[in-house]
């Protein structure tokens, strides 16, 4: 993550630090510290104070940059909100880790998911390469649609392990991000107000137009992810499907949990059994015509989530289940929380649960909510 921060050249990062993306912000200090990246490195005494300073940095006309977690994004909930109203191009990392209570440092995606109406666009990775990618792809979204963006990361999973990854040279990063040009900046020969009250008349129409952005990033992401590619020669979509064709059986997923699911659907396919996955890499914009597009036609459709909407469900399954409403013969969409605080999500578990779908049996979700994997009675 800091390499790809290193190479979009940010000019302002305040941090400050929390388990499990501390190492983050250290690695961006050494940049600074020893010449490799131009910035401004602002230490805070909060991640509330950490989103200000983003803000007032972004306001300013700099590229920008903070990372976080957990209880740390938690804090800057009320400031979230402010930097995607006043449609600044910020970018973010998310490490994913679950929120306290009771407390623990482990991994799911609690932490993100209950950010996703604060007006960010979200971008779940699988794996390193795809983080480090991602960070630069995100500025580039960002500053073309004037809407704030995520990166998200599973904690330990992917923060706490080593696997080689390419760093792009900086030459092609140049070549694929421009500087910042950010209409939105203050110019001080012509002085105006920032987020002013904005009365009933005109707060439904402010609103709209930032709706109406981050749903047109979608387009956006395309281009991006094109120009990506002819560069670099990795693509990213969307959604990310494997062995859905002819599948009787699929599951849906974000982040590195779906490199566990690839995996089963692997092994299944060894037996004979058709199954398979969708990766969800685009969480907000959601991209509901692909959904539609790729699992349509899928008979029954699992969604393994790692996080859970008390009262409701899991995020994930709400927004596919939504996503195929109204089109003829749905697919049948049970609900599955599981690797909440960390706990496994294994290959044997997931082979399971696809077992158990094609056996008809009948969950929980048929009647009365998700269905918790693994779950000690």
């Amino acid at each position: 993550m800091s390499y790809g921060v290193m190479r979009a050249r940010a000019q302002v990062i305040p941090v400050y630090p929390i388990t499990p993306q501390t190492h983050i912000s250290e690695a961006l200090a050494e940049f600074v510290a020893d010449g490799s990246l131009d910035a401004k490195y602002i230490k805070v005494e909060s991640e509330h104070s950490a989103m200000a300073a983003c803000i007032g940095a972004s306001t300013a006309g700099a590229r920008t940059f903070t990372a976080t977690s957990s209880q740390g994004i938690a804090l800057m909930h009320e400031m979230l909100h402010w930097a995607s109203g006043a449609r600044l191009p910020i970018v973010i990392c998310c490490v994913n880790r679950t929120l306290g209570s009771p407390w623990s440092i482990w991994n799911d995606q609690s932490d993100s998911m209950a950010q996703r109406d604060t007006g960010w666009l979200q971008f779940y990775s699988e794996d390193n390469q795809e983080a480090l990618d991602s960070v630069i792809m995100a500025f580039a979204i960002s500053e073309q649609t004037l809407t704030p963006s995520m990166v998200i990361l599973d904690a330990f999973i992917q923060s706490h392990t080593m696997e080689a990854v390419d760093v792009p040279d900086q030459g092609d990063v140049d070549e694929f991000l421009p500087p910042l040009h950010n209409p939105n900046a203050i110019d001080i020969e012509n002085p105006r107000a920032y987020s002013p009250v904005v009365a009933p008349d005109h707060f439904l129409e402010v609103k709209y137009r930032q709706f109406e952005a981050a749903r047109g990033a979608s387009s956006v992401i395309n281009d991006v992810s094109r120009r990506f590619n002819n560069i670099f020669k990795r693509s990213y979509d969307h959604i990310s499907p494997y062995h859905t064709d002819d599948a009787d059986v699929v599951i849906c997923a974000a982040g590195a949990v779906s490199g566990t699911i690839r995996t089963a659907v692997d092994e299944l396919r060894k037996e004979n059994i058709r199954v398979g996955m969708v990766k969800v890499r685009t969480f907000r914009p959601f991209p509901e015509a692909e959904i539609r597009k790729t699992i349509g036609d899928t008979p029954i459709v699992g969604v393994i989530d790692k996080s859970v909407s008390i009262g409701s469900g899991g995020p994930l399954a709400q927004e596919i289940k939504a996503a195929l409403f109204g089109i003829s013969n749905p697919p049948k969409v049970i609900s599955f929380i599981a690797g909440l605080g960390g706990r496994d999500i294994t290959v044997d578990i997931v082979k399971e649960t696809f077992r158990s779908m094609l056996d008809g049996k009948k969950f929980p979700s048929d009647s009365t909510g998700p269905v918790f994997l693994g779950l000690k009675r």
